[in-house]
């Protein structure tokens, strides 16, 4: 048999059942905001616990190590950098075209060539491939 009665049992008809004025343990304020208010102020125990995503970074890369996406071509863009390269510069070796001298690493499929090119190029996919050839050209990878 309990001896002393609970605070709750104590406290009953008192109104306000010691927290104070009406309304003071009531709303959110009593509860430390809505939402996810103080996630980095007063509940940030909780943040880290169970939401360490919200504010932590994981390592560090400096933008030197960062690698650069390299650059792409579409065999539509051949012809016309062709003539730009081999007419106004007076390029000799008739239809060759050296991408990889212009700083293009890849060429892609989109588009259509119809001039016989010889393309020397580090990567190209399938398609891009397919189409320089069919237009009577080759494709020449160092």
């Amino acid at each position: 048999m309990p001896h002393k009665l609970r605070k709750v049992r104590r406290q009953r008809g008192s109104r306000t059942m010691g927290f104070g004025q009406v309304g003071q343990h009531r709303k959110s304020g009593s509860r430390g905001g809505k939402g996810r208010a103080g996630g980095s102020k007063h509940f940030w125990i909780r943040t880290v616990k169970y939401e360490p995503w919200r504010f932590h970074k994981e390592g560090f890369k400096p933008p030197s190590a960062k690698e650069p996406e390299p650059a792409t071509i579409n065999v539509g863009e051949l012809q016309d950098l062709a003539a730009k390269v081999i007419g106004d510069y007076g390029v000799k070796g008739g239809n060759e075209l050296d991408l990889t001298a212009l700083g293009i690493a890849r060429l892609l499929g989109r588009g259509s060539v119809s001039v016989p090119l010889k393309v020397k190029v580090a990567y190209a996919t399938a398609s891009a491939k397919e189409k320089v050839e069919e237009a009577g050209g080759s494709l020449v990878e160092p």
